[in-house]
């Protein structure tokens, strides 16, 4: 009696090929919905930034963190805990100069960020914001709550947990020439490089150095303060682009108010 060994019919061949495409094309579909969640929460996230600022700005006629401390404490009467401002109004400890702009230091000192870090302290505790913040830094990277201030994080936190930055430099990518100083959202750190650009892509024109939304310049303090050192995000060039080959994973972006 002779043995004959039946392999897979052609159907049946065809049909597994057909059942991995299938799985392979939920895979990369799933990836790329998670990839755009991402991207739109992270640009929800700088919508809702600036949102916050400017409706500050309409209801105190002042700019969140260079409001003047005392200033803050009568006008925001509901954070009196908060702050440590004195009952009945007046003093406080959180705030900035009232010269109508959320100062940063130059590049060279990196010596504190006190208007910076108030700006979240005062947008949350008038209700434009979620949380709390205790909104005093003592120097760069290193944040203390002032007495009677609740624990918790500086400042908010992107999907990654890197921590924002609203103030004004002149630290962002410029295509030619000294770029002048105007506020912006540094977007925070372990931003993967590919959802940098996709959201630079939505929101603004691709480019790194260009548009609303900048790749940190050389040696920014700001970039400094969140991320250390600046990693590889950018292919320089005639043009620059964001550098997707490199999978960088910590790229920094300056969202321009």
């Amino acid at each position: 009696m002779v043995n004959k060994q039946r392999g897979f019919t052609l159907v049946e061949i065809a049909i597994v090929l057909v059942i991995i495409g299938l799985l392979l094309g939920g895979v990369l579909k799933g990836q790329e919905l998670i990839t755009a969640a991402r991207v739109r929460n992270l640009g929800d996230q700088a919508a809702g930034v600036q949102a916050a600022y400017y409706g500050f700005i309409d209801r105190y006629r002042a700019v969140p963190g260079d409001m003047l401390p005392g200033q803050a404490c009568n006008a925001i009467g509901n954070t009196i805990a908060t702050w440590g401002c004195p009952a009945g109004g007046g003093g406080g400890n959180v705030g900035g100069n009232g010269n109508g702009t959320i100062a940063a230091p130059p590049p060279a000192t990196d010596a504190r960020w006190e208007e910076a870090a108030a700006a979240w302290s005062h947008m949350a505790a008038a209700g434009f914001l979620q949380g709390q913040y205790p909104g005093n830094a003592n120097s760069l990277g290193t944040y203390t709550a002032p007495p009677g201030a609740p624990p918790g994080p500086a400042a908010p936190t992107n999907p990654w947990n890197g921590f924002l930055l609203l103030a004004t430099t002149n630290e962002y990518s410029n295509p030619v020439g000294a770029q002048p100083a105007r506020l912006h959202l540094v977007m925070g750190r372990n931003v993967p490089v590919n959802i940098m650009r996709e959201l630079d892509l939505k929101m603004d024109d691709s480019q790194p150095n260009s548009g609303i939304l900048r790749a940190a310049a050389p040696g920014a303090a700001a970039f400094r303060l969140l991320s250390g050192s600046a990693p590889n995000c950018v292919l320089a060039g005639a043009t620059a682009i964001w550098d997707i080959n490199a999978g960088a994973s910590d790229c920094n972006g300056y969202f321009l108010f």
